[in-house]
């Protein structure tokens, strides 16, 4: 598999100043001088993550995603001509303009526009984050994960899975579908909701601490409206989160404490128990919907579904080992 990490991601939205107040003030990015009708934000290192073009209102622009060297490149866009998928070799300018060496350019078959890069620019002056927090958890693990709506995920399933390489982590077919995909140690980097519309839904970027995550927590709860997603825990990757509106009409996902898992020896399974193990009340979606959703969270805790925490040590209680053996 030539792609290692979810890159960067570019938006389009004409509300420059509010995305750049969100990313520093809440989400703690730093933003970097581009001029006109562009914003940047840096995450660590790396001279950018996230990119705002103001130029339309259109969403989501581009999902940059990384492989090591121009060999993967070439190898990749080899593949993606094979199974007959167009591939535009970017120009100079682009690739100043993302900061990489080179980058190839194509479309997945609901056309959302995907770039492949090699050699990303390193800044030369530490990140300062827009507010005190820790960092973000970053490096070979990639700028975090991205989560599409889509009209059918089954068709777009062999064109991640066969064509880019992408790695099922699992999946769940009701009530609608729903995939998720590994290209590192990361539980997911992607993942697609067959929703029935075209959109994407939230982008998600991983803090240090929990601290760095409660403390925007308490931040976005100050603004009417800004948290869509209350405090709570995924059952698939594990991760700590609340969630956020953003100045485009789709989401973020800031969070702590992601799984990390062995991509050689992970096996891909179907999942039933629900997107959450507590929390996460949709605050946007209609009672019905939240009542469905908030049930399963209570079937789950009923049945003593939890996450064993390898950073937290046993209780060593023999009376709750005997309870927990029974069960």
């Amino acid at each position: 598999m030539e792609i290692t990490a979810l890159g960067y991601i570019g938006i389009n939205s004409s509300e420059l100043d509010q995305w750049g107040r969100m990313a520093t003030g809440l989400l703690g990015m730093q933003q970097v001088d581009r001029g006109g009708k562009m914003r940047a934000f840096r995450m660590d290192d790396r001279k950018q993550r996230l990119i705002v073009d103001g130029s339309s209102d259109a969403g989501l622009a581009v999902m940059g995603w990384e492989v090591p060297s121009t060999t993967e490149l070439d190898q990749l866009a080899g593949r993606l001509e094979g199974h007959g998928v167009k591939v535009g070799r970017g120009s100079r300018a682009l690739a100043d303009e993302r900061h990489v060496a080179e980058l190839i350019i194509f479309a997945d078959p609901a056309g959302n526009r995907l770039e492949a890069f090699c050699e990303p620019e390193l800044a030369t002056e530490p990140f300062r984050p827009g507010r005190p927090i820790s960092g973000f958890r970053t490096g070979a693990l990639g700028m975090g994960h991205i989560v599409l709506n889509v009209d059918d995920v089954e068709p777009l399933v062999p064109f991640y899975r066969d064509v880019l390489g992408f790695h099922v982590s699992d999946f769940g077919l009701k009530p609608y579908g729903l995939y998720f995909f590994h290209v590192n140690g990361r539980h997911h980097s992607f993942a697609m909701v067959g929703s029935g519309r075209k959109a994407l839904h939230h982008f998600m970027v991983e803090l240090g601490t929990l601290d760095d995550v409660g403390q925007g927590y308490d931040l976005a709860q100050l603004e009417d409206g800004r948290v869509v997603y209350t405090l709570g825990r995924h059952t698939n990757d594990h991760m700590t989160s609340f969630y956020v509106n953003t100045p485009s009409g789709f989401f973020i996902e800031y969070g702590w404490g992601g799984r990390i898992i062995d991509p050689e020896t992970w096996q891909p399974h179907e999942t039933f128990d629900g997107p959450s193990l507590w929390g996460h009340e949709r605050l946007y979606m209609p009672d019905e919907q939240r009542k469905r959703l908030r049930d399963m969270r209570l079937d789950a805790a009923a049945r003593g579904v939890r996450v064993a925490d390898p950073r937290v040590p046993p209780l060593n209680c023999a009376w709750l080992d005997s309870v927990v053996a029974r069960e």
